[in-house]
């Protein structure tokens, strides 16, 4: 059995999984899909590096799981990957749906799950002609937004954009088109404008974890991870903000694993981070002011977990750093006010669960630093299984 890592470098997370086939004594291969060059030619194809040539080495391995970080450095390579016959987590199909919002949403919606309202606009709010003349369309656009989801407050996101980059919210006319006029094409908005509806999900929102092994049923792990804050409508984690671990309601679990099958349709073997939000409104189960002040109690130990994760020596003492790490983050969870937040969000997702919103799959989720240490759930262990599913 042979099992190959590709990625651009070994960050953290490959790290983990390198040490978890270690662990379960898989066979694990590195190949690096960064500063490589792939010649195709009528005798076959060729992968070199500057000093070294993989080509036998991707020839004599039986699947792939893709680590590589941009989302078009993926597609290329399972392209590639693929295209010589070799298996991978996850499949081209499952990569292009996952590029894209628009694409991922609308095969939720295909499929029947709830999703906020969203819009898209198929031009740029800014265009030059021909003649070198400029064409402002940011009033028009508006327009749109405002005859689609009316005047409440709007999310203007880049449609291939992660960690919560270039997410901004509009609450009124006047920031929507301050907003749209600093919109420029790039490789994460490549053409057009993705609009939301604001959904009203307090202080939280919910990163779930399904995967499929070939044979077998898609499964949703019973953890979720919140990330919470008060501070930004944005949850992200990239944006420093608090985890906790959430039980989730078999409803949601249910609703996850149908979210997992329309993204990886008939694909024998995937694995998907999913995104949702849960729109509370005003029914909330606690007062704003005791969950911050209960979030104030926890910003030193999580400060001091924070410091750990960023220790540029990480990955020169991988072992010792990530021992450092699960003390920290086992201080930060032991705390009284850890408990007293993680109550609130357990109460609020049990008797809201009809109201949840999936709005994203991520393909490429990370893990190793957070997702595992909140839920329990080592993806590792899962992508690993499903690759070795479809060896065996």
């Amino acid at each position: 059995m042979s099992i190959g890592l590709l990625c651009d470098y070994l960050e953290i997370d490959e790290m983990g999984i390198k040490a978890t086939a270690e662990k379960l004594g898989m066979d694990l291969t590195y190949i690096p899909f960064r500063k490589i060059s792939i010649k195709i030619d009528n005798d076959g194809y060729t992968v070199r590096s500057k000093g070294k040539d993989y080509s036998e080495t991707l020839k004599n391995t039986q699947v792939f799981i893709n680590r590589a970080q941009s989302k078009n450095r993926r597609l290329m390579a399972t392209s590639f990957l693929e295209a010589i016959g070799k298996p991978v987590i996850n499949p081209l199909s499952i990569e292009f749906l996952c590029f894209s919002k628009l694409r991922t949403l609308t095969e939720l919606h295909k499929n029947g799950i709830k999703l906020p309202k969203t819009m898209f606009i198929p031009c740029d709010p800014r265009e030059k002609t021909k003649d070198g003349y400029e064409v402002r369309n940011e009033e028009e656009i508006a327009e749109l937004i405002k005859q689609e989801l009316g005047e409440n407050d709007v999310v203007v996101k880049p449609d291939a954009g992660t960690h919560g980059r270039g997410v901004e919210l509009a609450e009124n006319p006047k920031e929507l088109l301050k907003i749209l006029s600093e919109i420029q094409p790039s490789i994460i908005n490549p053409v057009g404008v993705l609009v939301q509806e604001f959904v009203k999900k307090w202080f939280y929102d919910l990163r779930i974890i399904v995967a499929k092994e070939k044979g077998k049923k898609p499964y949703c792990y019973p953890k979720a991870m919140a990330r919470a804050g008060l501070s930004d409508f944005r949850t992200n984690t990239a944006l420093g903000n608090f985890v906790f671990d959430v039980d989730l309601p078999q409803y949601i679990r249910d609703v996850a694993v149908k979210c997992g099958e329309a993204v990886g349709k008939n694909c024998e073997a995937w694995l998907l981070a999913l995104d949702a939000m849960i729109s509370i409104g005003e029914d909330k189960v606690a007062d704003d002011d005791y969950v911050r002040a209960e979030l104030e109690k926890l910003a030193k130990p999580f400060e001091a977990f924070k410091k750990v994760k960023a220790d540029p020596a990480k990955k020169r003492n991988f072992q010792s750093w990530n021992k450092r790490l699960e003390e920290a983050f086992k201080n930060y969870q032991s705390s009284e006010a850890y408990h007293n937040v993680r109550e609130i969000i357990n109460e609020s997702a049990a008797k809201n669960k009809s109201n949840v919103l999936f709005h994203e799959a991520n393909s490429c989720p990370e893990f190793w630093e957070q997702t595992r240490l909140v839920t329990g759930a080592n993806l590792a262990e899962y992508l690993l299984a499903c690759a070795k599913s479809l060896i065996d």
